[in-house]
């Protein structure tokens, strides 16, 4: 019996190589369409046409020329069923041991910025994923192959039947996972064009929170573990697209989480900025007018904790900081460029991980997502830093315009500090950083302690709160550190004890309206 592979592609890369070996190491007949046929007839392979092998023409542009029952009927038709092949020979259905097919390039021309929605809409492929659909169905008898990476794997295979019956099953897993992905990319052209139409909007798509969420990423790279070692994990999606490794150990999970906070918290300074993170807390940042002094203000925060931690900067890296940092062990430096000797002094530690942010510093995100039981929680990322004339000064005093300055400051730093937070800062520094307490007077302790461990002066400090200070606690404690003002956003059924407590003690007070709750 004849042995039928029917191999129709856009990406041609090890197609005719392929085919060769099919033809003239394992007897296969070809079937073939298009530009397909064209390159293994122009290389000298038998092909047979699909529409000489259906007798039914191509037509409508191409639209239809593989949706036809002497195709699916070919792939479709269970082996081990009587009932089956009798239908396939009464109907002339020859039966299709293997095929061969990937897709239009949908997402690569959705990506071009001129493309239009004519283009978009021909680039949908119908009868590609009609084709590996069945094929993938019918693995049990039907070799299917999706990507070219994988035909070295199905030659050597087909040499070992038992070989090649398990592979078959692993090739239909990655048939529908391409097809999953490939349907998904379509959905989020459509909705996100929707959501550009003027005509019938659908709020789902405007809000960017569809009825019906699908994702799929590829797979960028598998970790060595998660958090801890017994922990699997991997990354997904277009992470090294935004940064570029130079140098260092392989990323692991936990440097993933610390280099995305810290590309979010740098993101929102201008002027030549230092942050040192640990455990995607914020434990030191400066800015000044270099960024040799700015690192001198958020390594003065705390010369413990960045032991392991990342460090990030917003300007080009160059030797004169490179030398500093050499001398402190660190996980991750960060930065848009690194300088030559930058380069060559921090190149001395093997391990150190180096990264250019290649979008710049501040890189966007895809909303959060998080999977919780059952289901996933999904949000806007929080890019909104609030507007300072909108804020409310609830104090009889007046904050000074170095205090506003000071507020500003550490409101863009309390911000990335995990929930309960509290940042003391002043002069473009932070002097104590408090995260993730249960109660936000431990926050604010934490932070004098941290400022005094540091021996760092909290007089003349400005206090700020992520959340609202719920008691009036809170403020003493900050006021009796020596913070003149505070900000935070206000809108607890005690604000006027809070308020009390600020005037009591001549501290200027803002209230924002809005909370930075960072879970």
């Amino acid at each position: 019996m004849e042995k039928l592979a029917l191999l129709s592609v856009s990406d041609k890369q090890g197609l005719v190589e392929f085919a060769t070996a099919l033809v003239r190491e394992h007897g296969y007949k070809l079937l073939s369409t298009g530009g397909t046929a064209k390159l293994l007839a122009q290389s000298g392979l038998p092909v047979t046409e699909v529409s000489e092998h259906t007798g039914f023409p191509e037509m409508m542009e191409g639209r239809v020329k593989t949706l036809h029952p002497k195709i699916h009927g070919g792939l479709l038709c269970r082996r081990d069923k009587e009932d089956h092949l009798a239908a396939a020979k009464a109907h002339g259905i020859g039966l299709i041991d293997l095929v061969v097919v990937n897709l239009y390039p949908f997402e690569a021309t959705v990506a071009k910025p001129d493309v239009t929605f004519e283009d978009a809409i021909e680039n949908i492929d119908i009868g590609g994923p009609s084709m590996l659909r069945s094929a993938a169905k019918n693995h049990e008898s039907v070799t299917v192959v999706c990507d070219p990476a994988d035909y070295t794997r199905v030659l050597a295979a087909m040499n070992v039947p038992a070989n090649l019956h398990a592979l078959r099953r692993e090739l239909a897993l990655k048939v529908f996972q391409r097809t999953g992905s490939y349907d998904t990319a379509i959905a989020a052209y459509l909705a996100k064009q929707a959501a550009a139409s003027a005509d019938a909007p659908d709020f789902d798509a405007l809000s960017g929170l569809p009825a019906r969420l699908t994702l799929s990423y590829d797979k960028a790279q598998s970790l060595r573990y998660g958090e801890n070692p017994h922990q699997k994990a991997a990354l997904y999606g277009t992470f090294h697209d935004h940064f570029e490794q130079l140098q260092g150990k392989e990323l692991s999970y936990n440097n993933i989480l610390d280099i995305t906070s810290a590309t979010y918290l740098i993101g929102e300074f201008e002027r030549p900025t230092v942050a040192i993170l640990k455990h995607t807390n914020p434990c030191g940042v400066g800015c000044a007018d270099t960024l040799e002094e700015a690192w001198e203000k958020a390594y003065a925060t705390d010369r413990q904790a960045p032991f392991g931690g990342i460090i990030i900067v917003n300007r080009t890296l160059g030797g004169e900081l490179a030398q500093t940092i050499s001398g402190i062990f660190t996980e991750v430096i960060i930065a848009p460029r690194f300088s030559e000797d930058a380069l060559a002094i921090l190149g001395k530690k093997k391990n150190l991980r180096l990264m250019i942010a290649k979008d710049g510093i501040g890189a966007d995100s895809l909303q959060d997502v998080r999977s919780v039981v059952g289901g996933l929680l999904v949000q806007d990322r929080n890019k909104v830093l609030g507007n300072p004339a909108d804020f409310k000064v609830v104090t009889k005093r007046q904050p000074t315009a170095a205090e506003w300055a000071d507020m500003m400051f550490g409101w863009r730093v309390c911000k990335h500090v995990k929930s309960n937070a509290i940042v003391y800062c002043h002069n473009e520094q932070t002097l104590g950083v408090g995260a993730g307490q249960m109660a936000r007077v431990d926050s604010s302790r934490i932070a004098v302690w941290k400022a005094g461990e540091a021996k760092l002066d909290l007089r003349g400090s400005v206090v700020v709160s992520e959340a609202l200070f719920p008691f009036a606690d809170g403020l003493i404690a900050a006021a009796e550190a020596g913070a003149t003002a505070a900000i935070q956003p206000g809108g607890s059924v005690r604000d006027e004890e809070v308020i009390a407590a600020a005037d009591a003690r001549n501290m200027a007070m803002v209230f924002t309206g809005l909370r930075h709750f960072k879970h």
